[in-house]
């Protein structure tokens, strides 16, 4: 079965070479890795002062992300709804990507002496990373026919995941190698630095291929946020009345919160309650994006043969199953070998969840509105996830403990999901009856 429109489909994929770097290089190792070594050797331990108030430096990593997230789930409802009704969600794709992009190029000046400053483009970073998602994954359904979007999907986070890793070898080697006697800090930064160029050059290839969106609304009668919210309310009308739809999100809502926090602060985890080295950490998390690409093309092939929910629920039944080790993990070699199983099931239920989604949607030319609902749940999940996990680790002092919560989550999740199936099962039953 061959993709159709291969020159738009590779250059919608191409978007997620180009961002991935900053959630590999940024959130889940150098930077994690930077940020405790860096507040640490300001204030000589893991208590850090931001902006005077003091706090655990792993719990101001988890705040920092979850106030970006936050701040995003909050303005993106409008924001893709006024790109629908304008046809100009290219333009915010690329408004969010050059605020990303460079963001993670002034990190690049992030030192011990520049804690909040470092801090505050972190943030940043994260908000044109996440704020960008909603408008790319949009495209998915105008790219790519019912049948194909698991394969696409599948397509787009196999090539983050390789571009990714090309850049964090780069990184990795510029690290050992220390060109031209610098030191092990600028290596990391002068890596920040190459994040933003990748991503900003890169992105090129998608504003140049992905084809100009079509607006909902013919005649502008009123200004952009009333007709967004209009366009909002349109949208939810819709979901309201699709039973199917509304229990996925539900269970997306709550299998995300365990997932994105797993990916955020796995590096951290390993770090601090495992001692293990920068560089072990650094070929660990190579090791999950390679087998992530495996895990998204498996996925993809599973669902067309089983169905996208069975998919899922085995999926998330193998997340708890990670939580459980991980809760137990006392040695590097244990961390590996839990690695690849997390590297499995992180491509899989990323790929098939948007695939799912895109399928489960009606046919409309309000795509970023609906993906916008499919993307604030994800980002409220994230936000309630990685504040829980800071917040049970700052009254704790166990990141251990974080961990059990993470179960809870996607124990919820499961349940939604075979809720979602039941009433999907149902729904095919009466519409055969009545044929």
């Amino acid at each position: 079965m061959s993709l159709p429109n291969k020159k738009v489909i590779n250059g919608w994929a191409m978007y997620d070479w180009a961002n991935s770097v900053y959630n590999l290089v940024i959130t889940t190792t150098f930077f994690p890795i930077y940020f405790i070594g860096v507040t640490e050797a300001r204030f000589g331990g893991d208590i850090v002062s931001f902006f005077g108030y003091s706090i655990k430096n792993s719990v101001l990593f988890d705040y920092a992300l979850s106030f970006a997230y936050l701040l995003i789930a909050i303005s993106l409802p409008i924001l893709s709804s006024i790109a629908d009704t304008r046809g100009n969600k290219k333009n915010f794709l690329r408004f969010f990507c050059y605020v990303g992009a460079i963001s993670c190029g002034a990190l690049y000046f992030f030192t011990k002496d520049t804690i909040e400053y470092g801090t505050i483009c972190f943030i940043l970073a994260a908000i044109g990373y996440c704020g960008g998602l909603v408008f790319y994954n949009s495209y998915l359904p105008e790219i790519a026919p019912v049948e194909y979007r698991d394969r696409v999907s599948a397509r787009g986070y196999s090539f983050g995941y390789i571009g990714s890793v090309l850049l964090q070898l780069i990184g990795f080697a510029i690290v050992l190698i220390k060109p031209l006697g610098i030191d092990d800090a600028m290596a990391v930064r002068i890596t920040f630095l190459l994040v933003g160029l990748w991503w900003l050059g890169f992105a090129q290839i998608t504003f140049k291929r992905l084809p100009r969106s079509m607006p909902t609304v013919d005649q502008h009668s009123k200004n952009v946020f009333t007709e967004g919210f209009i366009e909002l309310k349109k949208v939810y009308a819709q979901v309201r009345v699709m039973p199917v739809l509304k229990r996925y999100l539900r269970a997306f809502f709550f299998y995300s919160m365990g997932v994105q926090t797993v990916m955020m602060v796995a590096t951290i985890f390993a770090s601090k309650e495992l001692k293990m080295e920068s560089s072990n950490l650094i070929a660990c998390v190579v090791l999950i994006q390679l087998v992530a690409i495996l895990g998204a093309w498996g996925m993809a092939r599973l669902s067309e043969r089983y169905g996208n929910f069975n998919v899922l629920i085995l999926t998330v039944l193998l997340w708890i199953g990670v939580c459980l080790c991980a809760y137990f993990v006392q040695t590097e070699m244990q961390f590996y070998l839990l690695a690849v199983l997390v590297g499995l099931v992180m491509g899989g239920i990323q790929s098939l969840s948007r695939s799912t989604y895109a399928k489960l949607i009606p046919e409309t030319k309000d795509t970023t509105s609906f993906f916008s609902y499919y993307d604030v749940t994800e980002k409220f999940a994230i936000v309630i996830g990685l504040f829980s996990f800071g917040w049970i680790d700052h009254i704790s002092g166990n990141m251990r403990n974080s961990v059990l919560v993470l179960i809870g989550f996607f124990s919820i999740g499961l349940i939604w999901l075979f809720s979602a199936l039941d009433k999907q099962r149902r729904l095919a039953k009466h519409e055969a009856s009545h044929n």
